[in-house]
């Protein structure tokens, strides 16, 4: 049962009521692995779409119907700009014909891993030049909690606007998990805080009517908490069990076995697998708006600090294991060819942001070994000095070391044991497989 909006100040009612019969214009900005998912699901509710983004080329592919986002199938993107349901452009005016504006653009961290807010600040100016009465704006972008009333709030009253009366502000945040074939956009619960409960009550009606679930809570800041508690929790148990795998290699016990046995209680434990380090753009960057803004108010994040450190020295780790390997065949890291097996920063999708891949790359490099790499999904790398491309798998066999950074599904498992001399398995991708040529993490 839908809310009453009758409580609601006139230009909330009336923005609902636009939204309700799908006659509300949604404007995206950021066309990314956020944006471009979001933008479809409501093009396929029924609204008319506009994305916004600074990349010519990629409102080119949009506009001519090609989808780049490996999880958004081209037929999809296809269908809806020949429906005249999905356009884009790099023409930030189209907001002043908008009723909904959703903000999905990069939050990247400094080396000094502070906030990087410039792409948040210049979307939001541009946003601010066109706002106008009847507005719903929606941060998405993952960030510190504040940012939606510290920031952009100020930003968009200076207008003379009054939120929560004449336009909408929300935060809302995005959980995208790229290449799980089980939730996608639509089906994972959608976290919606605003300003004041009218921005929440618009937020709520809005995501409504394109996703399955939303879940309303009671600010902006609550929702910015959410994310990053998630992703806290994520990179705070793996670091716990990257550190449990160096301890058990180094006591002589199966890390992998022990998580699995223990994973057979049915109640207070869940279970977390170490890896070659943290990857993609959440979890090795979002507990660090937590760490700085926290810092902010005098409090020391003790535990953000400690896993981030255990889990960024986890491509050190892989390169150490990897020497030692070597050096149980006689044979010295410097000179010898590795193959990096995967390099995306996850299983089965094209996505190489923050991947440990590119560390381990980068070290074994600077000791001297010769280093090549096979990706179904990535068919180059670029790095600050050179790129690499990526080669056929066979090519592991005349290796002096394959390492297994990424464990895509396509990889013939049974024929790099049976072929590669020496294999350094980060992942338990050869589970159930045994062999003097394996070392495990």
């Amino acid at each position: 049962m839908q809310p009453s909006t009758n409580s609601l100040p006139a230009t909330a009612a009336a923005l609902i009521d636009k939204i309700r019969g799908r006659t509300a214009h949604v404007g995206v900005v950021g066309l990314g692995y956020v944006g471009l998912p979001l933008a479809v699901e409501f093009g396929k509710a029924g609204f008319r779409v506009t994305g916004i983004d600074i990349s010519a080329s990629k409102v080119d592919q949009i506009n001519a119907g090609v989808s780049y986002i490996q999880d958004v199938p081209t037929s999809e993107v296809a269908e809806l700009v020949a429906a005249g349901r999905l356009s884009a452009t790099t023409d930030f005016a189209a907001i002043r014909g908008l009723e909904t504006v959703n903000i999905a653009v990069p939050t990247p961290l400094r080396k000094t891993k502070d906030p990087d807010m410039s792409f948040v600040v210049n979307a939001a100016q541009e946003i601010a030049r066109y706002l106008h009465p009847g507005l719903l704006v929606i941060l998405e972008s993952t960030t510190y909690p504040g940012t939606t009333d510290e920031l952009l709030l100020p930003m968009f009253e200076e207008s003379g606007l009054k939120a929560g009366q004449d336009f909408f502000l929300c935060f809302s945040p995005e959980r995208v998990d790229p290449g799980n074939p089980k939730f996608h956009t639509r089906n994972i619960p959608k976290v919606v805080g605003g300003i004041t409960p009218a921005c929440t009550q618009v937020g709520a009606a809005f995501y409504g009517m394109a996703l399955d679930t939303v879940v309303p809570v009671g600010s902006t800041v609550v929702a910015e908490m959410v994310k990053l508690l998630e992703n806290t929790f994520r990179m705070i148990n793996i670091g716990l069990v990257n550190e449990l795998a160096v301890m058990c290699h180094r006591m002589n016990i199966n890390v992998w076995e022990v998580i699995d046995a223990a994973a057979t209680k049915p109640f207070g434990f869940m279970p977390f697998y170490p890896g070659p380090g943290l990857g993609g753009h959440c979890i090795p960057i979002d507990p660090f708006y937590l760490s700085w803004k926290s810092k902010q108010a005098g409090i020391e994040a003790r535990f953000i600090e400690l896993a981030g450190h255990v889990n960024g020295d986890m491509p050190h780790y892989v390169v150490l294991r990897t020497q030692d390997a070597l050096n149980e065949h006689a044979k010295a890291l410097k000179g010898s060819r590795i193959h990096i097996l995967g390099v995306a920063y996850k299983r089965d999708i094209d996505d190489v942001r923050e991947s440990p891949a590119l560390d381990v790359i980068h070290l074994l490099r600077q000791r001297g070994a010769d280093v090549c790499y096979s990706d179904p999904f990535v068919s180059s790398i670029r790095f600050d000095s050179y790129t690499l491309d990526s080669v056929p798998v066979e090519q592991a066999a005349q290796a002096d070391c394959a390492v297994i950074i990424t464990d895509h599904k396509s990889f013939d498992y049974d024929a790099l044991t049976a072929n590669c001399g020496l294999i350094l398995d980060t992942r338990n991708a050869l589970r159930g497989r045994s062999g003097l040529n394996i070392v495990r993490l």
